[in-house]
């Protein structure tokens, strides 16, 4: 999309922190500026996104008021209501000093919060500025949260162990153990989360990082039942030149090593960027993969085994020894370059929804071990309406990942798997085109916004 003369409209965008909230924040920010509106990225403190890639954007970080203690309990749900909560008047006086400037910095026509930042609508509200929903997860996902809400307020949840394999009436393809309840405590958390950001409130849009073409007949239902226009503009990394917003270094001596593989001989390992598991869980995956004899590129982040912040440290005595070669393994690396690298085939996933969106975006097929919340309704989905991957369920051992990498990235059932992946591609490429699907809601997307 050619960048137009800029006309000094300003848009502030206001990122939930945590990075697979962040990514598709900046992205959208980067097509929004190249369409010349002015971009301000008002965020928190706590896991504060780098400007370094975005020199253009305006960066404002303001006090959210977390305490050590909150942030160290990894509780997503009561960092998430605290920060909405701390993070009012900070916003309320940041917007009032943007909009005392206008002359200097441009008209603030309106604000784009993720869902999970919900406070910023009523800010938003009170001073009289439009404000937009960027909801970074899928419609799926979305029907599953509001399932959950009910399904809390029947008292149902948690729910019995017997209905757990059960299939979810009107929800295929999900099971109720694949539904996103939250375990974090108290419940409430989740129930006030869930609530917000099921209502539009006064905002007079959703955007949406997904596609047409994988959602169809869940986006209608939604464009139906909402009193709102909804945008699905999906892919956003395609749109957007790839730059990095990484909260973590990314290792790039990975892509030499890649550089040396066969075409699709290599199975990508990462689990994203929150995604925990135990020392013996690593350590069958280790072996698993080593006995698989498939080349593997292995993302073993800081403060994936509970309690070690160290990569190296629970990696079995040997490990590295044995592997040699045939594998590599980083800290972080860099997921879009390695997904479109021609030796990658395989995607051993979280089925976090970025990660997703950009493997299908690459026609890479997966393996799914999802972890929490609404990874587990992606994975299905993935493995079941889209069908281009395999997914690794209940206690992980080592037997089973040797086996499950070998259907993916040996056996027959891989190549007509990979086939599938690679027509799902072609078909997010045309969503992406002139005349495509999300490239229309983009383009009535910005005519809204300049009606502001």
């Amino acid at each position: 999309m050619e960048k137009q003369a800029q006309t000094r409209i300003r848009l502030v965008l206001v990122p939930c922190p945590y990075q697979g909230h962040i990514n598709p924040m900046l992205q959208l920010a980067t097509i929004l500026h190249s369409r010349g509106f002015s971009i301000s990225i008002v965020h928190t403190q706590f896991h504060a996104p780098s400007s370094e890639n975005h020199p253009d954007f305006e960066f404002i970080s303001l006090p959210d008021s977390l305490s050590d203690d909150l942030i160290s309990s990894g509780n997503v749900s009561a960092i998430l209501v605290a920060v909405n909560a701390n993070f009012h008047e900070p916003l309320t006086d940041c917007l009032v000093q943007m909009m005392q400037s206008e002359k200097e910095r441009g008209k603030v026509a309106c604000i784009i919060y993720d869902e999970l930042m919900w406070g910023s609508e009523a800010v938003a509200n009170s001073l009289g500025l439009s404000s937009i929903m960027l909801r970074t997860n899928t419609v799926s996902a979305q029907l599953g949260r509001n399932l959950v809400l009910q399904l809390m307020r029947d008292g149902l949840v948690p729910l019995q162990d017997s209905l757990l394999q059960e299939p979810v009436p009107d929800h295929y393809p999900l099971r109720y153990k694949d539904l996103p309840v939250s375990h974090f405590k108290p419940a409430q958390n989740f129930e006030e989360i869930v609530t917000k950001i099921s209502d539009v409130r006064s905002s007079s849009a959703v955007i949406w990082n997904t596609m047409f073409c994988l959602e169809d007949s869940l986006l209608e239902q939604v464009r139906q039942r909402c009193s709102v226009p909804n945008f699905a503009v999906g892919p956003m990394h395609k749109f957007a030149p790839c730059l990095s917003s990484s909260l973590l270094a990314e290792d790039f001596s990975c892509m030499s090593w890649l550089d040396k593989k066969a075409d699709s001989s290599v199975l990508y390992v990462s689990l994203g960027s929150i995604a925990c598991i135990s020392e013996n869980e690593l350590s069958e995956m280790a072996w698993g993969l080593l006995n698989s004899k498939v080349p593997f590129l292995w993302v073993v982040r800081p403060g994936l085994v509970a309690a070690c912040s160290k990569w190296e440290a629970p990696l079995p005595r040997g490990f590295k020894e044995a592997v040699g070669d045939m594998g590599c393994i980083v800290e972080w690396a860099p997921q879009k370059e390695v997904l479109a690298h021609k030796a990658v085939g395989g995607f051993w996933s979280h089925c976090g929804w970025n990660s997703v969106v950009e493997s299908i975006s690459a026609g890479v097929p997966f393996i799914c071990r999802p972890s929490f919340g609404d990874q587990r309704v992606t994975a299905r989905y993935v493995t079941h309406v889209w069908k281009v991957g395999l997914h690794l369920e209940d206690e992980l051992k080592g037997d089973e990942v040797v086996r499950v990498v070998r259907r993916l990235m040996t056996e027959q059932e891989g190549t007509e798997i990979r086939k599938t992946a690679l027509e799902l591609r072609k078909a997010v490429e045309n969503s992406t085109i002139k005349g495509g699907s999300s490239f229309n809601d983009l383009e009535n997307l910005f005519d809204m916004i300049r009606s502001f």
